[in-house]
């Protein structure tokens, strides 16, 4: 019999929602990863696909009086080739649904166009297709496929005693959406990484050769999406602030706003970083700076910073 769950989507969460739902979907003898990941994997003919899909609202994920279409082209890309990335592979193809008001000047649809195909572009991957509708609010929905050539890296795979990394920036973005919703515009560097992140692509697949036993890309916050990682392989993190390094424009606009720069860096989200686990013996590359490591706690899933609970929120939820 199908579990009924009670209350709104507010009550319920975020969390509680996917869990609930992905319980409903069984999955196929092809399916190699089902729900719960940055991407799905799918066995073909000769291999496998791995799959992903994000979407867009305008008014929730981005404003028009914030980002030109082209910005919004460019972050509806990257936010889904960032999934590829995070399974440690290639991004390939993308598919885009957009549903648009009727009265949308027709330029924005193209700048938009514009901006997601030479996104795709810097990875090789190609626009294939996708689908139009009518729509009271812009609405963006990608599908991106790619592979996986030095296999998949899971959530799952951390095990106590491994270093846990990161690759890429983090926080700037959350610097400037926080400057932006008061109504300023700069630093511009922030805005411009809230605008159009610059995720690590060359990270995953080096991540997956070099061994790593799990990675997760961070969209909504680095406390919350290492705890996805910690939940999905039963280990607990521990986060050191020492290890990061505040840069000059989130220290600017924390003094600017009365914060603690450091919530940009440990709670923010919208970078597209990469936060991965490795085997302690693994020299890691410049790319990737130790942030924290895997420990075995009864309690797995728990994320510590310095040994102690985090006080404030971890990251962003929806329908909360």
């Amino acid at each position: 019999m199908t579990q009924r769950l009670p209350g709104t989507l507010e009550s319920v969460g975020e969390f509680g929602l996917v869990a609930a739902l992905t319980a409903r979907f069984a999955q196929g003898s092809d399916v190699v990863l089902g729900p719960g990941d940055d991407a799905a994997v799918v066995r073909v003919q000769g291999g496998e696909v791995v799959a992903s899909l994000d979407m867009s609202v305008q008014g929730r994920h981005f404003r028009l009086d914030w980002s030109t279409a082209a910005d919004i082209g460019h972050k509806a890309a990257a936010q889904n080739l960032s999934d590829i990335n995070a399974m440690g592979g290639r991004p390939t193809a993308l598919l885009v649904g957009l549903g648009a008001p009727p009265d949308l000047d027709t330029a924005w649809a193209l700048e938009f166009a514009d901006g997601l195909a030479e996104e795709a572009s810097m990875l090789g991957a190609s626009v294939v297709g996708g689908d139009l509708t009518r729509a009271d609010a812009i609405t963006i929905a990608v599908t991106v496929l790619g592979v996986c050539e030095h296999g998949v890296v899971r959530r799952s795979g951390a095990h106590p005693g491994d270093v846990v990394a990161l690759a890429g920036r983090q926080g700037w973005a959350d610097a400037g959406y926080a400057v932006l919703a008061r109504g300023f515009r700069s630093p511009r560097v922030v805005v411009d990484a809230h605008r159009r992140p610059a995720p690590p692509y060359s990270a995953g697949p080096e991540a997956a050769s070099l061994g790593a036993t799990a990675m997760i890309d961070v969209s909504d916050g680095l406390l919350q999406d290492v705890g996805h990682l910690a939940t999905a392989s039963g280990v607990a993190i521990d986060i050191e602030s020492a290890r990061f390094e505040v840069a000059e424009p989130l220290q600017a606009v924390g003094a600017a706003l009365g914060v603690d720069p450091r919530r940009f860096v440990l709670t923010g989200g919208d970078d597209y970083c990469l936060v991965a686990a490795f085997p302690p013996h693994v020299t890691l590359p410049p790319t990737w700076r130790p942030i924290g490591r895997a420990l075995r706690r009864e309690a797995a899933g728990t994320v510590t910073v310095d040994g102690a609970d985090y006080a404030d929120s971890a990251g962003h939820q929806h329908f909360r």
